[in-house]
């Protein structure tokens, strides 16, 4: 017997709330256990059943998503976050972020990049728009100049580069033709420098505190 993934989905918009459940009804380990339009329902699902994944839209009309995360005090649930937008700002990444979601996905992606973030996201791991995550280092960069910098190595910029790609350890070592222990080293090593635990809490402060120099040596440093 297949181990469904249980998920919450929660937008204010029915047309694609609806296209969008018909579309998770299609893989037979995901179970839409409950669909919301606003912060409340959501709450009220939450506190009601279990739930594996919550796919989160940030705008919700007079409310935003992270409304509910904090309220509900997501930071180290078992319950994973994947918030699913049309497009947000730096501040609003980072706030996300912050907040305890563990996957970013624009709503014009290829719908199987949602597929297999919930997938990755219900493991264990993290899955980042790379574009929106760019976007979010540029915009902190803006007026800014770098303080306090501890460099990055070579491996250690094309690591970050991959995990803000969205890579998982064994892809990441496939990328760059070394051993998943290697990655695991220099994943450490980031930690470190960033004074970090989780590979979240690495993507938020190599954005908000290094991506002048952090993130735009990866850009130059990384193969096409």
């Amino acid at each position: 017997m297949i181990e469904r993934i249980r998920i919450l989905l929660i937008d204010d918009h029915m047309l694609f709330r609806e296209s969008l459940v018909r579309l998770l009804e299609t893989e037979r380990d995901f179970e839409v256990v409950a669909r919301c339009s606003t912060v409340a329902e959501g709450r009220q699902a939450l506190l009601a059943m279990p739930v594996d994944v919550v796919l989160l839209d940030y705008d919700l009309g007079d409310e935003i998503g992270t409304d509910l995360l904090a309220r509900l005090g997501f930071k180290g649930s078992d319950t994973k976050v994947i918030m699913v937008t049309a497009g947000m700002g730096a501040g609003a990444t980072l706030n996300c972020v912050d907040a305890g979601v563990t996957g970013i996905v624009l709503k014009h992606s290829d719908p199987r990049f949602l597929i297999e973030a919930i997938h990755r996201v219900s493991g264990g791991e993290t899955w980042w728009d790379p574009g929106i995550l760019h976007s979010a280092a540029a915009g902190k960069d803006e007026g800014r100049s770098p303080t306090n910098v501890r460099s990055l190595t070579d491996r250690q910029r094309l690591v970050l580069r991959s995990i803000l790609d969205g890579l998982t350890n064994k892809e990441i070592a496939a990328r760059m033709q070394v051993s998943e222990t290697s990655v695991k080293a220099s994943i450490q090593e980031l930690f470190s420098k960033a004074g970090v635990r989780t590979r979240s809490q690495l993507v938020r402060v190599a954005i908000e505190r290094y991506s002048l120099e952090w993130l735009k040596e990866i850009n130059r440093g990384a193969p096409d």
